[in-house]
C-alpha cells in the first residue's frame, strides 16, 4: 500500500497562492536562489561532472513515476482547503477609535478594582463580625453552673460539621501513592 511521508503529501499539491508577501526574509531568499542559478549556469563551462551524475549509473534506483489513477491524498486537500490562505492584518485603530478603545478599556479596569474591593470590605466586614461574636461567647459564663468559656469552646467544636463520623478535607491523603525519595532537587540548575 502506497504511504506517503508528510513532507511529500504537501509537496505534491501545486499552491495556488504566493507565501512570499508573507515573510520579510522571502524576498532575500528569491533574490539568493537567482544568484545561485546564474553561478550554476556560468559554472556550466566547467568540465567536473556534477554530483548527480554519478546516481544516475549502475546502482541508482529509479523514481517511481505516479500513475494517471493517483493524484493527491484527499485528506491532504482537504486540509489545505480549509486552511487560511494568508495572515490577516493586525488590528489598526483611528486616533478617534483608539482613543475610544483606550477609554472603555481603562473604566472597565476601574469597574474591577472597584468591585474587588467592595467584596474585600465586605469580607473584612464579616470577619470582624465573627471575631466580635466570638469574643462575646468567650467573656459569657456559660449556661447554668458552666465556667467562663464554655460556649466559646462549645462553638468551636468541630463535631458533626463534615457529615458523620468524617474527616476534614484537609486530612485527606497526598495526591501520590508514596512520598518522594528525594523530596528536594536541590542540585538542579536551568
Amino acid at each position: 500500500m502506497f504511504t506517503p511521508t508528510f513532507r511529500g503529501l504537501f509537496t505534491r499539491l501545486p499552491t495556488t497562492t504566493s507565501f512570499s508577501g508573507l515573510f520579510p526574509c522571502s524576498r532575500l531568499m528569491a533574490s539568493t536562489r537567482s544568484a545561485a542559478a546564474a553561478a550554476t549556469a556560468s559554472r556550466s563551462i566547467h568540465t567536473t561532472a556534477p554530483q548527480n551524475a554519478r546516481a544516475q549509473g549502475k546502482g541508482a534506483k529509479k523514481k517511481r513515476r505516479k500513475g494517471k489513477g493517483e493524484g493527491p491524498d484527499p485528506r491532504i486537500v482537504n486540509l489545505k482547503a480549509s486552511m487560511p490562505r494568508a495572515v490577516p492584518a493586525p488590528l489598526r485603530f483611528a486616533r478617534n477609535r483608539a482613543l475610544r478603545h483606550w477609554t472603555i478599556h481603562r473604566a472597565w479596569l476601574l469597574y474591577q478594582r472597584k468591585e474587588r474591593e467592595r467584596e474585600q470590605h465586605e469580607l473584612e466586614r464579616m470577619y470582624q463580625s465573627m471575631h466580635n461574636a466570638c469574643e462575646e461567647l468567650r467573656k459569657t459564663s456559660g449556661p447554668g453552673t458552666r465556667d467562663e468559656g464554655y460556649l466559646y469552646r462549645v462553638a468551636m467544636e468541630k463535631k458533626g460539621l463534615y457529615g458523620h463520623k468524617s474527616i476534614p478535607i484537609e486530612y485527606t491523603r497526598p495526591q501520590t501513592e508514596t512520598p518522594a525519595r528525594e523530596p528536594w532537587n536541590h542540585g538542579w540548575t536551568r
